[in-house]
């Protein structure tokens, strides 16, 4: 399994800059770990390896700006992005989910997204291509991002003071938190797809 603990402690404050600025705005960043890479840097910060004060100000600055880089991209690209060709960073799926949580949510999907990887990265923009002026994101996203980092970062930490010998659940701990990220998403699209199989069906039946 990829090592966090190794990653942070080897790139340090600049390594979860990047982390999480590219998982904001990127788009490449989709697949970055961004929750339990600030789960884990919390956990560290408990055992004195990092200071949970600068980890909280570098992950909120990188997030924030991470979103306001995709809300400009999505601005500038409009909406000939939803007919860009699939590459290997780029899977067109990813921003036309992303375009249907905006369209349902609104201005909310830039805090809901911040729990939500894949949408995280493109509901910015898929916000910069829409109506929202960015004033209004701009709000969106700072709440949503000083909200998400210090759930995450802090959880990480206060369990790492709470849990003895938490090293022996590390793993446990990092695979409840990549299921808990994508149960949400699981959920919204079960929801979406649900109706029209169930009609169909009827249909069938009748």
């Amino acid at each position: 399994m990829f090592n966090l603990e190794h990653l942070i402690l080897t790139t340090g404050y600049l390594g979860l800059f990047f982390i999480v600025f590219a998982e904001s705005g990127l788009l490449f960043g989709f697949f970055f770990p961004g929750d339990s890479l600030l789960i884990t840097a919390g956990l560290l910060a408990s055992r004195g390896y990092l200071d949970i004060r600068i980890i909280i100000i570098v992950a909120i600055t990188a997030a924030i700006f991470g979103d306001t880089v995709g809300y400009w991209f999505g601005n500038k690209t409009g909406p000939r992005i939803f007919k860009r060709e699939d590459s290997l960073l780029f899977h067109k799926k990813n921003i036309i989910r992303a375009n249907q949580f905006y369209k349902k949510h609104g201005g909310k999907t830039i805090v809901i997204a911040r729990f939500l990887p894949f949408i995280r990265t493109f509901a910015p923009i898929v916000a910069g291509v829409g109506t929202m002026e960015y004033k209004q994101f701009l709000s969106f996203n700072i709440f949503g991002g000083i909200f998400w980092v210090l759930v995450t970062s802090l959880a990480g930490y206060i369990l790492g003071n709470t849990i003895p010998n938490i090293d022996e659940y590390f793993l446990i701990i990092i695979l409840v938190v990549i299921f808990a990220s994508v149960l949400p998403g699981i959920i919204h699209f079960w929801r979406d797809y649900r109706q029209p199989i169930w009609i169909k069906i009827k249909k069938k039946l009748g």
